[in-house]
């Protein structure tokens, strides 16, 4: 399987985009269940016409796309607000990164690894954009891993999301241990705030005018003393040309510090959620299953 991927990591990326246009529409032709969840999530959210509708394609090629993110050349990148990670970094802040499942977000924490994550001497550029030239400000990047449901995918994601400058860790109660004790150390956590955690791990809160079992870890992460949270989501350009990364502080998406009682804190991280799909709605990924719980 692994084989598999790296080989199709070194096809261009307009092709992979071509053929994950055709995944999606394909998924969504042949699986009812999937069709009636896309239905009944952009009615719910208010998305149509347009993007509505290009956001099938748009799933298919969020999972084309991976094995050249993961395994392939430095893919074409341009970074819109880095300044405030810059910021950020230099104050020797922990950085809070939460992103819904936009586009490619497989790419925001690889890129950031790349940029941010390690010695200057060890870039070569590329797919970090622009080199980071304050070895100070140099912190790593870790984030939460759920093993494949798939044991043969284990190895690959292994692979994927282990690399200089980022560290995964599980979805477990050892592994929340190790994000709060990243920010604590001044470093940089990833976190996709709109998956639906385990029971007894979320409060249920408005998420599209309707409440979805939310995850209360964003909330407790953010109130780290000393941490700083950004939004951040990688919008994938068209016909192939690479991405770009947008980076926004919270304050200004959301205008209000975020509260300390987790139901409230809870709705408030739905909030920006929602504000950041705004940006690009076609490229959510509206088949998930965000209302179960």
């Amino acid at each position: 399987m692994l084989f598999f991927f790296r080989l199709m990591g070194r096809l261009p990326l307009p092709l992979l985009h071509a053929l994950g246009w055709l995944l999606g529409w394909l998924i969504w032709l042949l699986s009812p269940t999937y069709r009636q969840r896309w239905r009944d999530h952009t009615a719910q959210a208010g998305l149509a016409g347009r993007q509505r509708w290009a956001s099938v394609g748009a799933a298919g090629q969020q999972m084309a796309e991976l094995p050249r993110i993961w395994f392939g050349a430095p893919v074409p990148l341009r970074w819109d607000g880095a300044q405030h990670i810059e910021a950020a970094l230099r104050e020797g802040r922990g950085l809070l990164f939460l992103t819904p499942h936009l586009g490619c977000f497989e790419l925001t924490a690889q890129a950031y690894a790349q940029r941010f994550g390690v010695q200057p001497e060890g870039q070569s550029g590329g797919q970090a954009g622009q080199a980071n030239t304050d070895a100070a400000a140099v912190r790593p990047i870790t984030v939460l891993y759920r093993p494949p449901r798939v044991a043969a995918l284990h190895p690959v994601l292994q692979a994927a999301r282990e690399r200089p400058g980022m560290h995964s860790v599980p979805t477990d109660l050892s592994g929340v241990r190790q994000l709060l004790k990243a920010l604590k150390q001044g470093q940089t956590v990833g976190l996709l705030p709109d998956q639906v955690p385990p029971a007894g791990m979320g409060v249920w809160a408005p998420f599209f005018g309707r409440n979805a079992y939310t995850m209360t870890l964003a909330a407790r992460l953010a109130q780290v003393p000393g941490t700083q949270v950004l939004l951040i989501w990688g919008e994938r350009r068209r016909w192939g040309r690479g991405y770009v990364l947008h980076v926004r502080p919270w304050i200004d998406v959301v205008g209000a510090p975020l509260a300390h009682e987790p139901q409230a804190a809870a709705a408030q991280i739905n909030q920006a959620m929602q504000a950041v799909i705004g940006y690009c709605p076609a490229q959510y990924l509206w088949g998930y299953a965000r209302y179960k719980g």
